[in-house]
């Protein structure tokens, strides 16, 4: 399995602009729990998984408008790639790199 734990720096590209937060990632067999936190707030993460190198997971956002987020990432090394669905708004690219 990979080593997926740990915080990670992100940045979404949204129709807002780049958006940083730093990603917690704890790990439990195929499931993991965490938060999302940036200038919007703390995002909890809900229903998180882990197959591999691959991670799921859901967000409810309440700032600017509540909505539901269904993300997922590709951890390789100190690298992570993955997208945020925004619903109808699309979905849009994050990038991050392993903390420490």
């Amino acid at each position: 399995m990979a080593n997926v734990d740990g915080e990670w720096d992100c940045v979404t590209k949204s129709p807002l602009g780049e958006q940083k937060s730093v990603l917690t990632v704890r790990s439990d067999g195929n499931t993991f729990t965490g938060s999302n936190v940036g200038a919007q707030g703390t995002l909890d993460i809900i229903d998180g998984k882990v197959d591999g190198n691959k991670l799921t997971w859901k967000s409810e956002m309440k700032v600017p408008m509540p909505i539901t987020l269904d993300c997922s990432a590709t951890i390789e090394g100190d690298t992570l790639t993955g997208q945020v669905g925004a619903g109808a708004f699309g979905s849009f690219p994050m990038t991050g790199v392993r903390k420490g």
